[in-house]
């Protein structure tokens, strides 16, 4: 009966090992929740002040505390730390309140970052100021971009679209209504696609209109045509929308001037026009010419993109550029219209040059992160704004045909504006493809 008892319990103990060791693999956050989430909040209470003053995160104390510690409390004056004011544990990490000590600021604790990662045996840690005098430290427990879930309560809603996953396991959201015009770089196979289906399928959702501009022949955007008000193929049909934007944003900038408010928002929602996202695929095929005759249309064409990028937040146009490459070395006009560009997302790039483009004026600290992405993780990406902050995200793995349902789905919010009419995209039924043909096995003759 004895060797009996034992078998079992060592059978238990080898099946829940070995459960653990599953649940690591495939199930982190059950695995975090378990046991990663206890060993590493153990690790913190016991080791917080020590690993602190390592990372040379303290101060000495104000004269009066020092008396009174002298003195009174007859203990050794010691430098002192951020005060723990608040442990929290979630699914994917743990997020610390720490109320700082005078002499230290948020960005002395996001300097020290990595060490404070190694020390705590974390995925990562990124700093948050929640408000003056206090920051949380938000840690987390395993790699959450190498299987990005969205949450299920995270759904688009006022021009607010959740398009990725932080790697602190938070919502990436691009909310058109801060970050109103934005840039997204990435080279070939980055997740640059992903992220744009990502997006598109968010806005389809909501009642807003969508104009696609996509020179390769409208391969990308053609396929969400039920949901787009307007697509323009060529660059000289695009050259023609953008013309019609502008105009269009005149006049409502007319319309502002005449009920003396300064924003689209102000105005009753009856007299509200429709907000426009314009979805540019593949820029650089707006700026590239083949002979000079053509650089006039050009440089037109550029330039009111640059105007749009100026001014049409106000009278709810927006700006969504997408490319592979955009800087200087793609003619006139390109780094004015980049710099009215101010949400940026760069996948892995080809070189240093192409990432400093995208985030070295606004987040240059987070050019060595675009770097370092590999080839194997697409759809990671670093997310910067032109606050300076910076963060790696991850957009689902999202399918064109996917996208292209949830178009058809909501296909009666597309709006109808009588200016974009010329452009109004056809919606034509694709050809199934031809079979192979069969294969003819020669007979050899004997």
């Amino acid at each position: 009966m004895t060797d009996l008892t034992m078998w079992l319990e060592a059978t238990g103990a080898l099946a829940g090992a070995g459960g653990l060791g599953y649940a690591k693999v495939r199930a982190p956050r059950v695995y975090w929740s378990l046991v990663g989430m206890p060993v590493t909040w153990g690790r913190f209470t016991w080791t917080y002040r020590s690993t602190m003053e390592v990372c040379g995160l303290t101060v000495q104390p104000s004269g009066m505390r020092a008396f009174m510690t002298r003195n009174l409390a007859r203990r050794e004056v010691r430098p002192v730390a951020a005060k723990v004011r608040r442990v929290r544990g979630t699914s994917t990490g743990l997020r610390v309140t720490l109320r700082l000590p005078a002499g230290l600021e948020p960005a002395d604790i996001a300097a020290s970052s990595e060490r404070l990662r190694h020390a705590w045996g974390v995925r990562s840690v990124t700093v948050a100021e929640t408000k003056p005098g206090y920051v949380e430290l938000r840690m987390t427990g395993y790699d959450v971009l190498a299987r990005v879930k969205m949450p299920r309560k995270a759904q688009p809603r006022d021009l607010v679209v959740p398009v990725a996953l932080r790697e602190d396991g938070s919502v990436f959201e691009r909310d058109y209504r801060k970050v109103p015009m934005a840039l997204t770089l990435g080279a070939t196979l980055s997740g640059k696609s992903v992220y744009q289906r990502n997006l598109i399928k968010g806005l389809a959702q909501l009642p807003v209109g969508l104009i696609g501009i996509d020179c390769k022949r409208g391969v990308e955007h053609g396929r969400y045509a039920p949901r787009l008000s307007a697509l323009a193929t060529t660059a000289d049909i695009a050259g023609q929308l953008i013309d019609a934007l502008v105009t269009e944003m005149e006049d409502r900038f007319d319309l502002l001037a005449l009920y003396g408010v300064s924003d689209l928002w102000e105005l009753p929602e009856h007299l509200r026009p429709v907000p426009l996202v314009v979805l540019i695929d593949e820029v650089a095929e707006l700026f590239l010419v083949t002979s000079k005759k053509d650089e006039p249309a050009r440089d037109r064409t550029v330039m009111q993109l640059v105007r749009l990028g100026q001014m049409a937040r106000a009278i709810g146009i927006y700006l969504e550029v997408c490319g592979q490459r955009f800087g200087s070395d793609l003619g006139k006009g390109a780094t004015a219209l980049r710099a009215q560009l101010t949400g940026r997302v760069v996948h892995r790039v080809n070189d240093k040059q192409t990432a400093d483009m995208g985030l070295g004026d606004i987040a240059p600290d987070a050019v060595v992160a675009v770097t370092a992405i590999a080839p194997d993780r697409p759809g990671v990406a670093v997310a910067g704004d032109t606050s300076g902050g910076w963060s790696r995200i991850r957009t689902p793995e999202t399918t064109p045909d996917e996208v292209a349902a949830v178009c058809r789905d909501f296909a009666h919010l597309t709006p109808d504006p009588p200016f974009l009419a010329p452009f109004r995209p056809i919606s034509r039924t694709v050809p199934p493809m031809p079979a192979a043909p069969p294969r003819v096995i020669p007979q050899q003759t004997p």
